[in-house]
């Protein structure tokens, strides 16, 4: 048999917190807080994920790979011709861009297994499309969502 509800409980049931300004208990990076910069936005694109990272080498790409194939995560490519970037152009509200939807080269990877397979497909889309950016997204097809992106190719010059 379940208990009737019987109202909201009293605050004397929750433990109290103390507010305190000592500074002294907050966590620290070991002095170094001076030595930290942010992505400049001057003269640099904002890609997706992974942006403030020099360009990946293969091996790291592949790397990048088997860490969203260990997730389970459905690997896939998506490229764009024009951009390659998140910018502002139908709207000057804040949160809203341009450019975050890509096309998709091919259909999504289900059943990949291996991250030489994600990187030849990238080698074919690089063929079809040099001056192209491509990322590779991880997708998680349980919760529907899109979990990792990260650029594998970008044309020359960028």
């Amino acid at each position: 048999m379940v208990a009737s509800f019987s109202g909201l409980k009293s605050n004397v049931a929750f433990p109290a917190t103390k507010k305190s300004n000592d500074f002294s208990t907050l966590p620290s990076n070991g002095g170094r807080v001076q030595c930290m910069k942010v992505w400049p936005p001057l003269g640099l694109k904002k890609y997706e994920t992974l942006s403030y990272l020099p360009d990946l080498t293969e091996a790291q790409l592949a790397k990048e790979v088997d860490y969203l194939l260990r997730n389970k995560w459905v690997p896939c490519l998506e490229f764009e011709l024009e951009h390659g970037f998140v910018y502002r152009e139908n709207a000057r509200s804040p949160g809203y861009y341009d450019g975050r939807y890509w096309t998709m080269w091919k259909l999504p990877m289900f059943g990949c297994t291996d991250s030489a397979q994600v990187l030849k497909e990238l080698a074919e889309c690089k063929k079809e499309y040099p001056n192209a950016w491509i990322r590779i997204i991880g997708f998680d097809n349980v919760r529907q969502v899109q979990c990792i992106s990260f650029i594998g190719s970008k044309p020359a010059g960028f």
